[in-house]
C-alpha cells in the first residue's frame, strides 16, 4: 500500500483537536489516544501498529514549530481551496486544477520557488533525519504506563468475602435482648474502623455475628481493639484463622451503566440481598 501523503491527512482530526490547539493540548490528546491504541494494549488488532504510527506522526509534526507552521499553511490553503471549489462548476474547476498543476511543475523544474506542499515535504524530511526526541520520550512514557497497569494486575488485593470476622458475646437462649447487641449497636461499635461490606447477626444462635470490612487494616484494628459493651465484651476472631489475599483477574474498566440508572440500582439491591442471604446460610451451617 502506498504511503499516504502528509498533506492529505488531517493530523488534528487524528488527535480530535482543531488547528487552534496548544502544544499542551496536543501532548495531552496524544497520551490519551496512545494509551488506547498502543500495540502492547491491543495485541490482537492488526491495525493497532498502523494507528499508533499515525498518532506518533501527528505528535512529531505538530510539536515541532517549523513543521507545524508549514503543515498549517498547507491545511489552511486546502480549506480555502475547498471553499473556492464550491463556487466553481466542474469544467472550470478542472481547468483551474490543470493550471495550478502546470504552475507547480514549472516552479519545481526551475528551482526558483517552492510550493507550500514542497516546503512541508522539506520539513518532514528534516524531522526524519534529525529524529524526534519528544516522540521517543512520549512513546517511552506510554509504554511504561501500560507496563505499570499490567503489573498492578498481579498485586495482592483484599477480598472481604474471604476475610470474614466472627463476633462472639455472652447471651442466654432466652435473652430477648441478645446480650445487649443487635445489628445497629454492632455497626455503631465497628464503623469507626472503616467501611463495613456486610454485617449479619445470627438469626438462630444468640451471641453470634459475622462482619466483613472493605480493607485489611480496618479488619485488623477491629480484631485487636474492639471490646464492645464493658458489661458484656465482644470477642472478634478471623473466621479462617488468618487474613487471605488474592490477585486481580482483570483491569477495572469504566462502567457502561450510570449509578442513577434504574436497572443498575435494581441489580445492585438484588446482589446485596443475595450476599446477605448467603452469609445467613453459611452461618446456619457453621452453627449446626
Amino acid at each position: 500500500m502506498a504511503k499516504t501523503k502528509i498533506e492529505d491527512v488531517d493530523l488534528y482530526a487524528i488527535l480530535d483537536l482543531t488547528i487552534s490547539a496548544t502544544e499542551t493540548e496536543i501532548k495531552k490528546a496524544y497520551r490519551k489516544k496512545a494509551l488506547q491504541c498502543h500495540p502492547d494494549k491491543n495485541p490482537d488488532d492488526p491495525k493497532a501498529a498502523e494507528a499508533f504510527h499515525e498518532l506518533s506522526r501527528a505528535l512529531e509534526i505538530l510539536t515541532d514549530a517549523a513543521a507545524r507552521s508549514a503543515y498549517d499553511k498547507v491545511l489552511r490553503a486546502k480549506e480555502a481551496a475547498k471553499l473556492r471549489h464550491k463556487e466553481l462548476d466542474s469544467k472550470r474547476q478542472k481547468l483551474k486544477e490543470d493550471l495550478e498543476r502546470r504552475e507547480r511543475e514549472a516552479m519545481s523544474g526551475s528551482g526558483i520557488n517552492l510550493t507550500d506542499e514542497q516546503k512541508l515535504a522539506a520539513e518532514i524530511q528534516r524531522l526524519q533525519k534529525e529524529g524526534s526526541r519528544l516522540l521517543q520520550e512520549e512513546q517511552k512514557r506510554i509504554k511504561e504506563e501500560i507496563q505499570r497497569s499490567l503489573s498492578r494486575l498481579s498485586e495482592p488485593v483484599w477480598d472481604s468475602s474471604l476475610n470474614r470476622i466472627k463476633i462472639k458475646w455472652k447471651a442466654d437462649k432466652t435473652d430477648n435482648s441478645n446480650g445487649g447487641y443487635d445489628e445497629a449497636i454492632l455497626r455503631k461499635f465497628l464503623k469507626k474502623y472503616g467501611d463495613i461490606v456486610a454485617l449479619i447477626v445470627s438469626p438462630k444462635k444468640k451471641g453470634s455475628a459475622l462482619v466483613e470490612f472493605d480493607n485489611k487494616e480496618a479488619s485488623e484494628m477491629a480484631i485487636e481493639f474492639e471490646k464492645g459493651l464493658p458489661e458484656n465484651p465482644l470477642t472478634l476472631k478471623w473466621l479462617n484463622e488468618k487474613p487471605v489475599l488474592t490477585t486481580k483477574r482483570e483491569a477495572p474498566g469504566p462502567s457502561l451503566v450510570s449509578d442513577r440508572d434504574y436497572e443498575s440500582l435494581v441489580m445492585t439491591k438484588m446482589r446485596q440481598a443475595a450476599e446477605r442471604q448467603r452469609l445467613i446460610e453459611e452461618m446456619k451451617k457453621e452453627e449446626s
